[in-house]
């Protein structure tokens, strides 16, 4: 029976019963009156701040003939091909009074315009301000913003508990701003495979298409997460949920508020793995838990601070983690500047290691795309700098260049070359640095000898030019 995840549009809303307090109140209903009680001043209060997006890009209706030399031979190719409008359907979050809103990043990817819609029915033209695509995130502003609009405030998504009253607020299938409730069925889900981030909040409020990016508020009103995703044999709600928690959504939006294009994030400087069941027996722990040290860069923050091989990270200020994905989670989480304390096992002893909180560094990466006749037109290119290693998981020491974008319309995808892949060798050229496969790509040959790899293994592929 097939399973699968797929995106929503939706906003999701924690609110409150009671006034606000630092934790929140826990009281099991008693009586038949309690179970009468309303959350519709809740919905009143936060319903304005839950905003329609409407993403729209134009794209080329492309001719599958196009494609067969022996067609273009004889028929030659057309000079326009029409053009077609493709719009998607989203929700997103007033976090700023001055017009910042906060969506998936999904919803808005590759949109030419982009549109936000009040729950008074006014639309406002919007602009991308930032995209961050490792947590599926997007910042948007009101263009010309001559308002102040209403807004949702943080809470802190960790003091969140199973069994907690959630409400989601969104426009499933494009039929209107609607509220549906639930309560929250489980936390820390971290192998969903959405993001890179995988550290979830699930939920069983029922969230359908049209709801991603919508809000997740607790009883007090405050945005507690942002509904991502949902667990579906059909595509519709089957009662589970996703939703990105509000302190990774509050490191986006921090980064959009200071003028940033991009994401910046703290960079441990050391590639972990899971811990199995045979691990866990070979070095004596009761169950499989905390992430296992595979490697260290050196002059990292995980070498200064002292971290090693088969180091076993069992917490992060005080929060425990049970894999890698909960450590990149509460790492990336943690503000840039001091330090982080990390608790890790080592010959059978605890030790608490102060991490410095600091980015990876980014230079030579010097991303090219290759247009020449080669199997490789339409990929782009780059060095494997610490960040980039950093944001595509790879082992910083991996030697080659990597593959960061590949056309739609390029031989390369047509090849077959994927976002990712380490190509070393061209025609038994050794490829270090970009400057060599522009190089090697501007010979011509009839047979094309590469060695990539992907996932960890190498491959060999020899095509014919």
């Amino acid at each position: 029976m097939l399973r699968q995840i797929s995106f929503a549009v939706a906003a999701l809303t924690f609110v409150a019963l009671a006034p606000p307090a630092l934790a929140q109140d826990r009281v099991v209903p008693t009586s038949q009156n309690q179970l009468r009680l309303s959350y519709a001043p809740i919905v009143q209060r936060v319903q304005p701040a839950v905003v329609n997006v409407y993403a729209a890009k134009v794209i080329q209706n492309r001719n599958p003939l196009l494609d067969d030399p022996i067609f273009r031979r004889f028929f030659g190719v057309p000079g326009q091909q029409p053009e077609q409008m493709q719009r998607s359907l989203g929700s997103g979050v007033m976090v700023d009074a001055a017009g910042l809103v906060v969506t998936n990043n999904h919803v808005i990817e590759g949109a030419d315009q982009v549109k936000i819609s009040l729950a008074d029915k006014r639309e406002f033209e919007a602009e991308i301000v930032l995209k961050d695509t490792r947590s599926d995130l997007a910042v948007l502003r009101v263009k010309d913003a001559k308002e102040r609009f209403p807004t949702l405030d943080f809470a802190n998504s960790d003091e969140l508990q199973v069994g907690d009253v959630v409400l989601a607020i969104g426009n499933p299938f494009g039929v209107g701003q609607t509220v549906t409730h639930g309560i929250v069925s489980a936390l820390a889900r971290t192998q969903v495979g959405i993001t890179d981030y995988q550290f979830f909040i699930q939920t069983d409020a029922a969230i359908n298409p049209g709801n991603s990016g919508g809000a997740l508020v607790d009883m007090n009103g405050r945005l507690v997460g942002i509904n991502t995703a949902i667990f579906s044999r059909s595509g519709g709600s089957q009662g589970i949920g996703f939703a990105i928690p509000a302190n990774m959504v509050r490191v986006v939006v921090a980064s959009a508020k200071n003028g940033g294009s991009a994401v910046k994030r703290p960079w441990l400087g050391a590639r972990l793995q899971a811990v199995t069941p045979e691990i866990a027996e070979t070095i004596g722990l009761p169950r499989p838990t905390g992430a296992l040290v595979a490697s260290v860069v050196a002059d990292s923050p995980a070498a200064r601070a002292g971290l090693k091989l088969s180091d076993l990270i069992t917490g992060v200020e005080g929060q425990t983690i049970d894999d890698p994905n909960a450590f990149d989670y509460r790492f990336a989480t943690r503000p840039l500047g001091g330090s982080a304390t990390i608790d890790v096992m080592r010959g059978g002893k605890t030790l608490r290691l102060a991490v410095p909180l600091e980015t990876a560094p980014d230079t030579g990466r010097d991303e090219v795309s290759i247009t020449g006749r080669s199997p490789f037109q339409g990929a782009k290119v780059a060095n494997i700098s610490p960040a980039l290693a950093d944001e595509m998981h790879l082992d910083a020491a991996a030697e080659g260049i990597i593959i960061t974008g590949v056309a739609e319309d390029g031989l390369a995808a047509n090849v077959g070359f994927q976002k990712g892949d380490i190509v070393t060798a061209v025609n038994g050229q050794k490829i270090t640095h970009t400057r060599d496969l522009v190089q090697a790509t501007r010979e011509a040959s009839r047979i094309w000898r590469i060695t990539v790899i992907r996932g960890g293994q190498q491959l060999s592929v020899v095509l014919g030019g």
